[in-house]
């Protein structure tokens, strides 16, 4: 085990992204000494880098897995997981999903590609004051934990940021491939609660739109036409 790993593996940050300040606190010394710790560690496996400044161990060194969720925490902090990765993982898609997507608290679009874990995009939206967490639940993953967008609150931020005009139900059932049980299955509550959420008068029409087609119509049975 290399002098780096086994110094953090006993520590709280072993298994999960850590910046360059924290390592600097726990491996002290001058910022000589530091460099080449850190660039034996990178060239023997036992650190990974994941963007400037943002670090995890290399997998041998870890005791747990880290869930690509809780990387992109790391790599942007105060994001959320959503758009078609919260779809995904709540199951309203039947794709796999090949880009850990998040919203974040910037006005700046990034996107970070890591050999050990994937790629991860990272998107502004127009989000209300006091609403950037509405509707967005913690979710526990081991010793880590992410941030992830309800279903509907995922849906409606890929709305706001393809800029969506509502076109019927239709197209979220067959174009999106959205399941229709759990379409069907929101309530007034869930809608009532992104109501405040979005600055865009667009998004707000398509949600209005959207809870009209599910909770105040006979639901059709799309799949059976």
């Amino acid at each position: 085990m290399s002098a780096l790993a086994q110094q953090l593996s006993t520590t709280g940050i072993a298994n999960r992204v850590f910046s360059e300040r924290q390592l600097g606190e726990f491996l002290g010394g001058s910022d000589a000494r530091r460099y080449g710790v850190v660039n034996r560690a990178l060239r023997d496996g036992s650190l990974i880098r994941l963007k400037r400044g943002a670090y995890v161990l290399g997998q041998r060194y870890r005791s747990n897995s880290i869930h690509p969720f809780t990387i992109a925490q790391g790599l942007v902090a105060g994001s959320y997981i959503s758009f078609e990765s919260a779809l995904a993982y709540h199951g309203w898609i039947p794709e796999a999903v090949f880009v850990t997507a998040s919203v974040s608290p910037g006005r700046k679009t990034m996107r970070f590609e890591t050999s050990a874990f994937g790629t991860f995009s990272f998107h502004p939206l127009a989000i209300e004051d006091y609403h950037f967490l509405t509707a967005i639940d913690r979710v526990s993953f081991e010793k880590t934990s992410a941030f992830i967008a309800q279903p509907l609150r995922a849906l409606m931020d890929l709305v706001a940021l393809r800029k969506e005009r509502w076109s019927g139900i239709e197209w979220l059932v067959r174009g999106m491939r959205l399941d229709e049980e759990l379409l069907l299955a929101l309530t007034p509550k869930d809608f009532a609660a992104l109501k405040p959420v979005y600055k865009h008068k667009a998004v707000r029409e398509f949600l209005a739109a959207l809870e009209n087609a599910v909770t105040k119509k006979p639901p059709e049975r799309l799949a059976n036409d």
